[in-house]
C-alpha cells in the first residue's frame, strides 16, 4: 500500500524543491528590497516588521500551491511562481505609494502599516491564487 502511495505521487519531490527554492528566493529578494532588516527587527520584538514579511510570504504561497496542482512541468511551475513573485513585489510598491512612509513606519514599530501591507498582500496572493485555479 505505501509502495502504491509513493508511486503515485514521483513529482513531489522535485514539486516541493521548486516550492521550497521559489519561497526561498522571493524572501531574500523582499528582504534585500526593504530599506529596514526585518530580521534582527524581528529579534529584537518589532511586531510590525514581524507582521508585513508574514502577510507577503502568505500572498506568494498561496498562489504557488495553486500553480502547483495543474503544471504539467517544473519549468510551467516555476513560471507562475515567478509571476506570483512580481505580483507580490508589485503589491509592496503600490502600499508604499498609499502609505508613503512604511518605510519609516515597521522600523519603528508602527503596527498600522505593517497590517496593511500584510492584508492587502494576502488579498492579491488570495486574488493571484483564484487566477490560476482551473
Amino acid at each position: 500500500m505505501l509502495a502504491s502511495t509513493l508511486t503515485g505521487r514521483p513529482y513531489f519531490p522535485g514539486y516541493l524543491a521548486v516550492g521550497v527554492l521559489v519561497i526561498s528566493a522571493f524572501l531574500s529578494v523582499y528582504l534585500w528590497l526593504t530599506p529596514y532588516h526585518e530580521i534582527a527587527l524581528i529579534r529584537e520584538g518589532n511586531t510590525a516588521a514581524a507582521a508585513s514579511p508574514s502577510g507577503t510570504v502568505f500572498g506568494v504561497v498561496r498562489p504557488l500551491a495553486s500553480a502547483i496542482a495543474p503544471s504539467v512541468t517544473l519549468i510551467e511551475l516555476a513560471l507562475w511562481a515567478s509571476v506570483t513573485c512580481l505580483i507580490q513585489l508589485l503589491t509592496y510598491a503600490g502600499v508604499k505609494v498609499l502609505l508613503p512612509h512604511l518605510n519609516e513606519d515597521i522600523p519603528h514599530g508602527r503596527t498600522a502599516s505593517a497590517i496593511v501591507l500584510a492584508a492587502v498582500s494576502v488579498g492579491m496572493g488570495l486574488l493571484n491564487a483564484a487566477c490560476l485555479t482551473p
